[in-house]
Formats: structure tokens, sequence, C-alpha cells
């Protein structure tokens, strides 16, 4: 059972490696990014939850006096001194006396944008926790006190990272469409070249396309073996066109005198005549030699093949362009003449053919063999309106001038009916 095709979308090898060369890249880009983006806020998170803890103990012994002494102003005084630096990452102190009661609280006052804001809420995920230490004074707890961290810089360096990982992405997926193009030249157009003489030699067969070199190794090798494969399609294509060729001959050619076999001449007859013009004379020869036997009985088998091979060579010399003479079998030709101007040019070369058989032929030997022809003419249209007809009408008249004294021609009757049974001699 024939498997249905998917309605999912073919994609070619462009598209595939471009996509895939561009996925991977920005997947990498961005992993990378981001995992040093987390190893850095987690640095910068135990960097200020160590710092906030120093600043802790530093501000513990700066409002212990105050603390002691119970003293509020100076404890404000004191916190807000050291708190209000801009060094320093603190939103919140609370400065607590024995009993837990609050001595003074400062909040950082700061204006921020809605974007800063923002940056301040996302990132207190990764504050550090506050900070709570109890104040000593000679190992009494006499008060505590509690930090709270601000922020500002991991808020900061989390915007600075998203920046700079998004910038990284941008240049990764250029650099990535650059190389994927040159990639894709390296890679495509040798798979391209090799496309395109496949699809030459299935639609063309075109035998003689190669595939080009590439700098690619594998694929220099893929092409190299690929024009080794079409070497020796193109020498078995070479070997059957001649064996064609070989068969063709042998099966349309005569071995003996090469003159076409009656198929072709059969063929090439019917095409004449059913493409004639109305005004168009053509005129079939029948010819068969006078006496054939007896030359064989004679002087041998050889001899009777010399005398055909001597007979067609002589008949072939009276040929015009676009005559064709064939041999029909045994000492029978026949020959077609097209385009003629009258009956009359015929009769010409059916007299030319007889003049051209008075010469003995020289055997090898030295012998002289006689030979003579005896010829029926038949003309289209005065004779006939079909192939099957006018080699009724010639055959017939072949055998009128065959049984008469031979070494003659004859024409036949101008009557186109199948019984062509007698001819008159022009």
């Amino acid at each position: 059972m024939q498997r249905r095709e998917t309605g999912t979308a073919r994609r070619n090898l462009r598209t595939v490696l471009r996509r895939t060369y561009l996925g991977v890249s920005l997947f990498s880009v961005s992993v990378v990014g981001i995992s040093l983006t987390v190893l850095a806020m987690l640095a910068l998170r135990s960097s200020a939850d160590y710092s906030l803890h120093m600043i802790a103990r530093s501000m513990g012994y700066t409002v212990e006096a105050a603390v002691v002494f119970h003293d509020p102003v100076a404890a404000s005084q004191a916190v807000a001194r050291q708190a209000g630096d801009e060094q320093n990452e603190i939103a919140e102190v609370v400065v607590s006396d024995s009993r837990g009661e609050p001595m003074t609280v400062w909040h950082r006052d700061r204006q921020e944008t809605p974007l800063q804001s923002l940056a301040v809420r996302s990132t207190r995920w990764l504050l550090p926790a506050p900070i709570v230490l109890p104040i000593m004074h000679d190992h009494v707890r006499v008060g505590e006190l509690r930090v709270v961290g601000y922020g500002g810089r991991l808020s900061e360096f989390l915007l600075n990272g998203l920046f700079w990982i998004l910038l990284c992405l941008l240049v990764s997926a250029l650099g990535a469409l650059y190389l994927s193009r040159k990639m894709l030249r390296e890679i495509i157009h040798p798979l391209r070249g090799l496309a395109q003489v496949t699809h030459a030699i299935r639609r063309e067969r075109a035998f003689e396309r190669r595939v080009p070199h590439t700098r690619i190794i594998e694929l220099n090798e893929l092409g190299n073996d690929f024009n080794g494969l079409l070497d020796e399609l193109e020498a078995w294509e070479r070997g059957m066109q001649r064996e064609n060729a070989e068969l063709t001959h042998q099966a349309t050619r005569d071995d003996l005198t090469t003159l076409p076999k009656r198929t072709l001449f059969d063929t090439y007859l019917r095409q004449v005549t059913e493409n004639a013009a109305p005004s168009e004379h053509v005129a079939l020869l029948f010819i068969d030699l006078d006496r054939f036997k007896v030359i064989n009985d004679s002087f041998g088998h050889a001899a009777g093949d010399a005398a055909l091979v001597g007979v067609a060579s002589r008949i072939r010399a009276q040929l015009r362009e676009g005559d064709m003479a064939a041999r029909l079998g045994g000492d029978e030709f026949a020959v077609l003449l097209v385009s003629l101007r009258s009956v009359d040019d015929a009769v010409d070369i059916a007299r030319r053919m007889l003049v051209g058989m008075q010469a003995p032929f020289t055997l090898a030997d030295g012998q002289q063999i006689p030979v003579s022809i005896s010829i029926g003419i038949a003309v289209l249209p005065d004779h006939a309106d079909d192939a099957e007809t006018l080699m009724q009408a010639a055959d017939a008249a072949m055998y009128h001038a065959k049984h008469q004294l031979g070494g003659d021609w004859q024409m036949a009757l101008a009557v186109r009916t199948p019984a062509l049974d007698e001819t008159t001699h022009s």
C-alpha cells in the first residue's frame, strides 16, 4: 500500500542548515551569557552579604556609646553619617535598646525612575538577608542593630547583564548569518552542482556532464565517485549505441551488398507515396538478374555473390539524391525514383542501368561473367495510387520483360488495379 505524504511542507537544505546554524549559535550564546550572569550575580550577592556584615559590625561599634547612654539623637546621627554614604548599599537601619524598643530608624531616601524601581524590586530575591547583630558592652547585650541591604548595584548589574546578553545575541545572530552564508556557499554549491548534473542526465541523457571539484574533502570525494560512475555510464551508453547501430544495420541492410533490405525499402516507399504531391511523379523499378542460376551453377556461389555485389554497385551509381535502391532477396532488386518531372525520366535512368550492365564482371581469378538485368517500371500516379498497387504493377512489368528476351525494360499499363497482367513496351 502506498503511503500518503503528510501535509508538512518540505524545506530545502539551505533553509535547514541556515536555521540550524543560527539556532545553535543563539542557543550557545544565550546559555553562556545567562550562565555567566548567574555566576556573577551569585558572586556579587556573596560579596554584598560580606560587605553588609562588615558595615553592620562597624555601625554597631559606632552606636554602642549612644545605646549605652540611651541617646537616640546621637544614635540617629551616627547611623545617618555612616549609612548615608552612597558607597554603602543600605536601605534601612534600626537601632533598638535592650528591651527591643527602637531608638532610631533610618531609611534611604533616593529618587528612582520607574525602571530603576522595577529593577530594584525584581532583584530583592537576590539581596542578602537582613543582618541582625547584638550591641555588646562589657560582654553585656545592651541593644540590637538591624541592617537591610538596598540592592541598587545588583539591579544595575542585572540590567547591564541583560543589555549585554541581548547585544551579544544580536552580534551572534549577525555573525551566524554571515558564517552560515559562507558555509552554505561551500556546501550547497557543490550539492547543487551534483543535483544539476543528475537532472541533466535523467532528463536530457547528458552523460558528458561532470560534477566540478570543491574544497570540501568529503564532497569532493563524492563528486569524484559520481564522475567515475558517469564515466562508466557514458562508456556503457556508447557501447549500447554502437550495438543498437549494428543491430539496426543488420536489420535494415543487406550483409552482402550493404543495400537496404525490403523492410526499410517498404517503409520509405509508403512514406514517399503517401506524401507525394498530385503533380509529382514517383517511379518504382523492379530489377531481376537474368540467368542468375546459370552463373551459380557454372562459376560457383562465390561468383554469384560477386555478381550481386557488382550489380548493386552499378545500380547505386545511377541514383540521385532522395532515390533509394534495395535488395529484396535473392537476385531481385528495387529502385525508388522520386521527384521525377515525367515518366521519361524513369525510362532514361532504366536505360542507363541497362547500359551499365553491358560490361562483364571480372572475378579474382580473371574469369569474366556476363550479366544482364530485366527492369519493370511503374509510375505513381499513372499506374497506381498507393504503394502496394505500385509494387504489384512494377513486379508484373518486370516479369513480363524477363519472360520475353530479358536484358530490357518494360513499362506497366496505365491501369490502377491490382491485376496488372498486361504491359506495353515503350
